[in-house]
């Protein structure tokens, strides 16, 4: 999955209620607000406050995004990995997750190739292979914490 990078709090606030079931509409009935009201606080217009965090999450909880924590965990140079839950997990799961983690991988590498065309790394190609390299290492992180969240001994055991 290829998504942009988003760079500001009113990009992710803008993502979040354009991925909304329905749109804004539906968003704004979900936070109980009117609809220009919800517009002012997304486009921090007429002096209004943006959405707060809550609000955000309570959006994506029904979006299945990440935005929120995606452009939080990049202010700080991470990335934001949900861990699996267990009654998601088997083993076949595990292979998917380990052959996406791969892909993701290959992904960085292609990137480094093309970018040594020239024998230099520009600053765009320096964005775009780091970008890819974050996705990969969640990736990996995810795949690691499902191997663990599947066969981890319960204390009842």
């Amino acid at each position: 999955m290829k998504r942009p990078i988003l760079e500001t709090r009113r990009q992710v606030m803008s993502a979040v209620v354009c991925t909304y079931p329905g749109g804004r509409e539906c968003a704004a009935a979900r936070l109980g607000l009117p609809l220009k009201r919800l517009d002012n606080q997304v486009y921090e217009n007429a002096g209004a406050q943006p959405l707060n965090d809550a609000q955000l999450h309570l959006l994506e909880q029904t979006t299945g995004t990440t935005h929120l924590p995606d452009y939080i965990c990049a202010l700080y140079g991470g990335v934001f990995v949900p861990m699996p839950e267990q009654g998601e997990l088997d083993n076949v799961e595990l292979f998917e997750r380990a052959l996406n983690t791969q892909a993701k991988r290959g992904r960085v590498d292609q990137l480094i190739v093309q970018a040594l065309d020239d024998g230099l790394i520009d600053e765009a190609e320096l964005a775009e292979i780091v970008a890819a390299h974050r996705v990969h290492i969640a990736a990996r992180h995810s795949e690691i914490g499902a191997v663990i969240t599947l066969h981890r001994k319960q204390n009842d055991q």
